[in-house]
């Protein structure tokens, strides 16, 4: 799991260029989030990492489309 979530913070930091204390409280809900994954019987590294980062997407609001001025027009 720590692979992963090194991975996860090290692809979301080139995303976001955001502060230390930012990344560091990306990383604390990563982590819950893949510690409750894992728990759940999930273990493939790739498919954590994927999560990890669309997790961390979400709250940011990134895959928002009106926040990232999708308009549909």
């Amino acid at each position: 799991m720590e692979a992963a979530i090194d991975r996860i913070m090290q692809t979301y930091d080139l995303l976001l260029n955001c502060s230390a204390a930012a990344s560091d409280e990306a990383r604390a809900k990563v982590t819950a989030y893949l510690t409750t994954l894992v728990e759940a019987g999930e273990n493939d590294p790739h498919r954590l990492t994927v999560c990890g980062l669309t997790y961390l997407r979400q709250l940011d609001g990134s895959n928002d489309p009106v926040k990232a001025g999708y308009t549909g027009l």
